[in-house]
């Protein structure tokens, strides 16, 4: 598949796709004119990508992780070295910390909500 399609089927930037690809996340064929050709699992494989993102994952530690994990490809094509396990421990911890501020600052947002809430009930 074209970037087009696989930027319209992920919802990910032609721009950001071309960015996997340099960052060597993502590999596409070259068509005799030289356009990008995706196979089917690079949409599964973008996906993830994403989702590492969003997980707070940079490029560099994504294209270490990649190879490690099971894709529509088949994978995994490696084994996830001990250093490369420990440094995901480390980031499943920061997440973990992540959340656990988050839902501390929705807790005071809830308080806040709610004592507004009863303040404009009581002046009803």
């Amino acid at each position: 598949m074209r970037i087009g399609e696989l930027a319209r089927r992920t919802g990910v930037s032609e721009r950001s796709l071309r960015y996997y690809e340099q960052q060597g996340l993502l590999a596409a064929d070259r068509t005799p004119g030289g356009q990008r050709d995706y196979p089917e699992w690079a949409v599964d494989r973008v996906i993830r990508i994403q989702e590492l993102f969003a997980a707070g994952l940079h490029s560099k530690k994504i294209a270490r992780l990649l190879p490690c994990m099971r894709d529509a490809d088949g994978g995994p094509s490696e084994i996830a070295t001990p250093q490369l396990v420990a440094d995901l421990v480390t980031e499943r911890d920061r997440i973990d910390r992540m959340m656990t501020e988050l839902a501390n600052s929705r807790g005071v947002l809830d308080d806040v909500i709610n004592a507004a809430s009863q303040r404009r009930a009581n002046q009803a």
